[in-house]
């Protein structure tokens, strides 16, 4: 595998012993890193008598992230670097991997360095599924605003539940627990995969269907409330993300298509531990009109590409599309199971992923009109309906996979 741990690093730790480990991968978050480096401390504490390493995996930031983060005075011990290799969150995780693997740590935590609402409990709802042997990997089950999430919503979510068949509502919630057996599966894959999108967004959604595809016990969810931390404006934001994150995706859906090819039956709801708190997320404004004039922008500029690519029956609506600005789910999903094909086609897959990020903005734009004033529970059964049709839709994803 390519090393991304610092020698000087795996030298200062070897011999030592330690019963979890807690990665906080960064990258300027000078304002908030020493806060969640103090609350797992916290955690640490009182769930695992202080037998923890808190791990500050940075990306070279230019602000105080790791000297804050240093000074941060906690009871568990500490240690800051700067990983090697690609720049990004998944070099950052593979660094932690490997001091995990080093210390033979039981268990693994990862948390965003720019949470304000994490608390010392998060430390035991990550671990206790993995630690009572139930499962090998846990991700996080939050309390989001409606828009708060919006790649998870609409493709994340729904896709790798009807493929895999758990549904587990954040793959890609950035904060986890992980068992040695998963961390060594890991790191057991190719080098190659630590120089691409898997070494930036793409860890998250890796991870996830890594362990609902290979791990030895069922994949569990945390309930831990809300998650207040730097949100992004779809329209405006998050397009990188969504290609790393997309394209992994995809990619995945071809090494496991001997798993959900043959995949039969209801997708079942992975469990969730501790009880799901009664509190309300901070609102996230989305631009609808910005969404809507750059998924027709976006359209207009790939679209003889689309023309070539996706089916003729497919190129009447599409054209409503491209006028309006706003994708319904039903055609929505033929495109996802669309492109998720044509993307085993090396030579396609670059500008396959851009030209999908303005249909997925105009899908974004269809359900912020549909859930304007309405409530988060309304918007969460419209994306429990969503998951449905992809559910129902796989006849014709297999379909077109074969052909």
């Amino acid at each position: 595998m390519t090393v991304m741990l610092p020698k000087e690093v795996k030298k200062e730790l070897k011999g030592r012993s330690y019963d979890v480990v807690i990665g906080i991968p960064s990258y300027n978050n000078e304002s908030t890193v020493n806060h969640v480096a103090k609350i797992v401390d916290q955690g640490v504490q009182e769930y695992f008598n202080g037998k923890g390493l808190i791990v500050n995996a940075d990306g070279g930031s230019d602000d105080k992230t790791r000297e804050n983060f240093l000074n941060q005075k906690t009871a568990s011990d500490k240690v800051a670097y700067i990983y090697k290799g690609v720049a990004g969150k998944g070099s950052a995780m593979g660094s932690v991997m490997e001091i995990s693997d080093l210390l033979e740590a039981p268990v693994t935590i990862f948390v965003d360095s720019d949470l304000r609402s994490i608390e010392p409990w998060w430390v035991e709802r990550l671990t206790k599924p993995i630690v009572d042997e139930k499962a090998s990997y846990v991700t996080p089950y939050y309390v989001r605003h409606k828009y708060d999430g919006t790649i998870t919503n609409n493709i994340c979510y729904p896709l790798t539940s009807a493929l895999y068949g758990q549904r587990v509502r954040q793959p890609i919630g950035g904060d986890f627990g992980v068992s040695l057996e998963m961390i060594k599966k890991y790191l057991s894959k190719p080098a190659q995969i630590w120089k691409e999108d898997i070494a930036r967004f793409g860890i998250d959604i890796w991870m996830t269907t890594t362990a609902l595809c290979e791990g030895n016990k069922p994949v569990w969810q945390a309930a831990l409330g809300v998650k207040i931390h730097d949100v992004k404006d779809p329209g405006k934001q998050l397009g990188p993300m969504f290609k790393q994150v997309v394209g992994t995706l995809f990619a995945l859906m071809k090494e496991n298509d001997r798993i959900w090819l043959k995949r039969e039956g209801e997708t079942k709801d992975a469990p969730i531990f501790g009880d799901i708190p009664n509190v309300i997320p901070e609102a996230v404004n989305v631009d609808g009109d910005n969404l809507k004039k750059a998924a027709r922008s976006g359209m207009s500029e790939h679209w003889k590409f689309l023309t070539s690519i996706l089916p003729i029956e497919l190129h009447s609506a599409l054209e409503s599309v491209k006028k309006s600005g706003t994708l319904d789910s039903g055609l929505w999903i033929k495109i996802v199971y669309e492109f998720a094909c044509l993307y085993r086609n090396p030579d396609l897959q670059a500008r396959l992923i851009q030209s999908l990020v303005p249909l997925y903005f105009a899908r974004v734009a269809s359900f912020v009109e549909e859930t304007d004033g309405r409530s988060d529970e309304y918007a969460e059964k419209i994306i429990e309906k969503q998951l449905e049709e992809f559910e129902n839709q796989r006849w014709y994803l297999k379909k077109r996979w074969k052909a």
